[in-house]
């Protein structure tokens, strides 16, 4: 199961459901302080700022971004969750959950998933050039991109509730 939470719950999150690994994406500068519960080789921490298109002074998530939280992924044995955190908990986390998800469960159909993380968190708004790039990526010819923009903008939120996303296959 992958949890997601914002930067304010991790350690709570961590604790509660027993994970050993951890991702974080957050903005340079941004303090994160890893959990004792996680070791350094369990904790992908990616800097990036929440945009969808470049911006002067901001780090633009790209191809590097995505295939390193696959990567990372792929090297969780999914026996304890995986806790996926960004500040607010509402954008690069659940764009990178819903990635992570379509990835581990390549035959999941794109747009049930992108309902069933609107119904786990209101607020969920994925970033959408993380989403795009894993498209390309996965293969998916624009399917996991149109998924996303048909659940639109989730409600306003100063950060987001911690759920868990299940996955299948």
């Amino acid at each position: 199961m992958i949890i997601v939470c914002p930067l304010s719950k991790v350690e709570a999150t961590v604790n509660r459901a027993g994970a050993e690994r951890l991702l974080s994406l957050l903005a340079a500068g941004t303090d994160m302080l890893r959990p004792a519960a996680i070791r350094p080789e369990n904790h992908l921490h990616l800097v990036m700022h929440d945009i969808a298109e470049a911006q002067e002074g901001m780090t633009l998530p790209g191809e590097e971004h995505v295939r390193a939280l696959l990567a990372f992924a792929e090297g969780w044995n999914r026996a304890r969750p995986l806790v996926v955190n960004c500040y607010a908990g509402i954008s690069r986390s659940t764009a990178s959950a819903y990635i992570i998800a379509a990835a581990l469960a390549p035959k999941r159909d794109e747009l049930e998933l992108a309902r069933t993380l609107r119904f786990l968190s209101p607020s969920a708004t994925p970033n959408p050039r993380l989403v795009a790039v894993a498209d390309h990526i996965l293969g998916r010819n624009g399917r996991m991109v149109a998924a996303i923009a048909s659940i639109g903008r989730g409600a306003d939120a100063f950060e987001g509730v911690p759920f868990e996303l299940e996955i299948e296959g």
